[in-house]
């Protein structure tokens, strides 16, 4: 089927209501709701299968203030969403999916399903002096909480450490975690 047949037939099924349009390039097929307007496909759905994930697995993961809330590091709800992705072509991309705002940044290895954890993990902990608005120890406390629950350990993160600026070990001593959890 060529390019231009596709497109009329992607024109033909939205206007039929078969498909909906979300944004430029991206269609669904929407379910059967109590709305005449049947169900709408959801944000953090479509960031999922656009950037953190592809046909080989997990590609990507939210960078950035994004996690720093999702952690509970801040009560700041982010107008802007951070992806790290494997998707990304240049090193840093601003682009805008269904009104919203996505920096897109490539990462500084591939991310794969085995170390995206570990990434994004340090990718928070280089700017957490930047995101964080808890008190130090509070923010300690559920950085540890995150590895335990996420099965990190320090020798996890040693493997990426050398990818990131120097700060990261100062930020690393001041949070004890440089040299895995460190008792109180």
């Amino acid at each position: 089927m060529s390019d231009n047949r596709l497109r009329q037939q992607i024109m033909k099924l939205t206007e039929e209501g078969k498909l909906k349009r979300y944004d430029t390039g991206i269609y669904y097929i929407p379910k059967k709701s109590i709305f005449r307007s049947g169900s709408q496909l959801s944000f953090d759905k479509v960031i999922e299968a656009k950037y953190l994930r592809s046909s080989d697995g997990r590609c990507g993961y939210y960078s950035g203030l994004m996690f720093a809330n999702l952690m509970g590091l801040t009560t700041q709800v982010p107008m802007t969403y951070d992806v790290v992705t494997n998707k990304a072509t240049r090193d840093v991309r601003e682009t805008t999916l269904s009104k919203s705002r996505i920096i897109v940044r490539k990462p500084r290895t591939p991310v794969t399903e085995e170390n995206y954890k570990a990434l994004q993990f340090l990718d928070l902990l280089k700017d957490i002096d930047a995101l964080a608005e808890i008190p130090a120890k509070e923010a300690q406390g559920r950085l540890i909480k995150y590895m335990k629950d996420s099965g990190l350990d320090f020798s996890d993160l040693e493997k990426y450490i050398a990818l990131y600026p120097d700060r990261i070990y100062k930020n690393l001593y001041e949070t004890r975690l440089l040299h895995g959890v460190l008792p109180q």
